[in-house]
């Protein structure tokens, strides 16, 4: 009986020390330092592939030069792969331009290619520059020409209808003034092409009636503008600026009005 018992006793002496050996060693893997080839280390490594930096790890079980050029292209190609995927999708959600065909004789293009004329009709060319295509009637053309004359005859055009209380109202603003050279008077109720010069000149100057007061080819407007002007003291000025020095202007002296002299 006392052999059985140191029998027993000394089995279990053995089992004690086995349990403290696998505690003991446990404990030392615990301590032990990361290998290099641990999932930190590996994102270290990859940072520096793409950085194109070499590796700073002091471990001889690291990755060498050779896995980390094959991670900076695997990485890089990543990269490329991603960035191709994502201008993909931004075309592909992008609006689609309209066909070229949609786009003739549309917007400013369309206005670029054409010429306008003195009375406002435009003359549109097509693809052989010897051959101009012109909405031009031959009463146009008379009616530009017409144009053409008046401007030259004066700095200062009105164009006027001779029963319109406004012409006369502008008419008489301006005998207020001693010009030189004189306003040039244009009674479009009396001119052959009166009508047809009224519609150029809506064109020309956005201003469809009368009178119409041009300097310099410029409308400054109708009767009730040129009194604006003239009560605020900035119509002689006006006249000068436009004038461009074309044009001797001054207030003319007080005196009791002529009806058989001055602009009518």
């Amino acid at each position: 009986m006392p052999s059985m018992r140191r029998v027993k006793v000394f089995g279990l002496l053995i089992l004690l020390v086995v349990v403290t050996l696998l505690f003991w060693t446990a404990s030392l893997r615990q301590q032990r330092e990361p290998d290099s080839r641990t999932v930190g280390d590996f994102y270290q490594k990859t940072v520096n592939g793409l950085n194109k930096k070499p590796s700073t790890s002091g471990s001889t079980g690291g990755l060498g030069g050779d896995d980390d050029e094959e991670v900076s292209k695997a990485m890089a190609q990543r990269l490329k792969e991603a960035a191709q995927v994502a201008k993909d999708n931004a075309n592909a959600k992008a609006p689609k331009p309209d066909p070229p065909s949609s786009l003739v004789g549309v917007g400013s293009a369309a206005e670029g290619a054409s010429e306008r004329g003195v009375a406002g009709r435009k003359k549109f060319a097509t693809g052989d520059a010897q051959a101009p295509v012109s909405e031009e009637t031959e009463e146009d053309r008379k009616v530009d020409a017409e144009l053409n004359s008046i401007m030259k005859k004066s700095p200062i055009i009105i164009f006027s209808k001779s029963y319109c209380p406004y012409s006369k109202k502008a008419k008489k603003i301006f005998n207020k003034y001693i010009i030189d050279p004189a306003p040039f008077i244009v009674e479009l109720d009396q001119h052959p092409l009166g009508t047809q010069l009224q519609a150029a000149l809506a064109v020309m100057t956005s201003r469809r009636t009368v009178p119409n007061i041009l300097i310099n080819g410029v409308s400054i407007g109708g009767g009730d503008d040129v009194a604006e002007m003239d009560n605020s003291d900035v119509l002689l000025e006006k006249v000068k600026d436009l004038g461009m020095k074309k044009i001797n202007i001054q207030r003319r002296p007080e005196e009791p009005e002529d009806e058989s002299h001055g602009l009518r």
